[in-house]
């Protein structure tokens, strides 16, 4: 007890460290989406559709290899049209992975149940020399 009395203040920071270091877990896993391996296998192992939710001119510059663009302000409108089969996993890139997350709400909201964001975007998929195609 006296060792605790002693010394509160290291106990208090190391709780406190390994309460944040366990955040993710107990907030429901890293809101940072799917790995761009982890993605590769989902294409290529479940037919996994890869939509592109950059601007046109984001796009042309270079995307997945068979993406689909549809930007993330038309996303509600056209998704459903673009891709049928909502029993497939879908993969949402964009740039840098903030609107592919936000596309990922959208699209569970239609019904896209397995609906991913890819984490980091294309950044990720470059860093990991993944194949780019450009329009």
């Amino acid at each position: 007890m006296k060792f605790i009395l002693d010394n509160w203040m290291m106990i208090a920071v190391a709780l406190a460290s390994g309460g944040m270091l366990l955040w993710p877990l107990i907030k429901g896993g890293a809101t940072g989406g799917l790995s761009a391996e982890a993605a590769v296998q989902l294409i290529n192992r479940e037919k996994a559709v890869v939509v592109d939710v950059c601007e046109t001119d984001e796009f042309a510059t270079g995307h997945v290899v068979g993406a689909k663009n549809i930007p993330l302000g038309q996303l509600e409108e056209k998704l459903a049209g673009a891709v049928k089969n909502k029993a497939l996993p879908l993969i949402l890139v964009c740039r840098s992975g903030a609107r592919s997350g936000r596309a990922v709400a959208v699209a569970k909201k239609l019904g896209f149940e397995k609906a991913q964001s890819l984490s980091g975007g294309m950044g990720a998929w470059r860093a990991a020399n993944l194949p780019v195609e450009k329009a």
